[in-house]
């Protein structure tokens, strides 16, 4: 039959395109401005790739799998940094149980009780100008309020509290915005099947929200991998022949070896090779945490999307 659609027509429907209303000079434009965002991401990719190909280039003369393997030994300037892999992790995991749970419920109590009024805006204000402050002075509150009035002691767990509250503002953020993301009609067809506002929460809108929370956790795991100033004051240590078995006992960390290797060591022609592969140990840790969190939300994604 003349003017019918095949089935290969029916399948692909012709993609309808903005481009095609706009006038000559629009669609210009846009396409120049396209190409620029592009190179912009090109060069910040590869400022980045240039970075970290200088560190391990810089920390050749080191890396090897001791390095990773066995605890500083002879003034920190031969062994490896294992030591200072296992204090960073046990910082990260327990910063991060301690600030997402606290930032989630924030996030919900602003999202999903309080609204818009001026209470909140309040609380939204403090939370921005949490943000703000910078990380030295949260590292001067916690030697005095966790180790100080509170008799934690330098340890993990006092300078876990203290980067617990420098990531509050990034998780509260994050989870806001991945609540507000949920469209409102799955909190009203919940409602209208009898759920309470806590079963709406719980069962409905954080499962719906769970890959912004994953989100947050990545953004807050960078800034906590890389905070010295508050750790230097609430529980790192510039050398432990052991590992911490406590977490109220002090640790050794990535970051703050990094810093002691660059400023603070003896002999600067051994030190800076240390200094430069525990920055790229320090790079990769991050990262693989990161990859494990973007899996683990677009698996997430995946399955929404069944």
């Amino acid at each position: 039959m003349r003017g019918s659609l095949s089935r290969g027509e029916l399948a692909e429907p012709k993609k309808i395109t903005v481009q095609a209303g706009l006038r000559p000079t629009r669609r210009l434009a846009n396409a120049v401005m396209k190409q620029v965002f592009r190179v912009l991401t090109y060069v910040v990719v590869a400022v980045f790739a240039g970075i970290v190909l200088y560190i391990f280039v810089r920390a050749l003369p080191v890396l090897r799998l001791s390095f990773i393997t066995e605890p500083p030994r002879h003034g920190m300037l031969e062994g490896g940094v294992s030591t200072c892999i296992y204090g960073t992790v046990a910082l990260l995991l327990l910063t991060s149980a301690l600030a997402v749970p606290l930032g989630v419920a924030a996030a919900v109590y602003l999202n999903e009780f309080i609204g818009w009024g001026r209470r909140a805006r309040l609380v939204r204000a403090a939370v921005n100008n949490l943000a703000g402050v910078p990380s030295i002075v949260f590292g001067l509150f916690g030697l005095g309020f966790f180790v100080v009035f509170l008799h934690i002691g330098a340890s993990l767990l006092a300078a876990s509290l203290t980067l617990a509250i420098v990531v509050l503002p990034i998780v509260i953020v994050s989870t806001e915005e991945a609540l507000k993301a949920v469209p409102r009609d799955y909190r009203l067809g919940s409602a209208a099947l009898g759920a309470t506002r806590w079963q709406t929460i719980s069962k409905v809108t954080l499962p719906q929200a769970v890959p912004g929370i994953i989100t947050g956790t990545i953004l807050s795991i960078g800034r906590v991998a890389g905070e010295t100033a508050p750790i230097l004051f609430t529980g790192a240590a510039f050398y432990l022949p052991h590992l911490p078995d406590h977490p109220r006992q002090q640790f050794m960390e990535l970051s703050y070896h990094i810093f002691a290797m660059a400023t603070q060591a003896s002999d600067i022609t051994k030190s800076m090779p240390v200094a430069f592969g525990t920055t790229f140990v320090l790079i990769a840790l991050v990262f693989a945490f990161n990859l494990i969190g973007i899996l683990y939300r677009a698996k997430l994604r995946r399955r929404k999307a069944w």
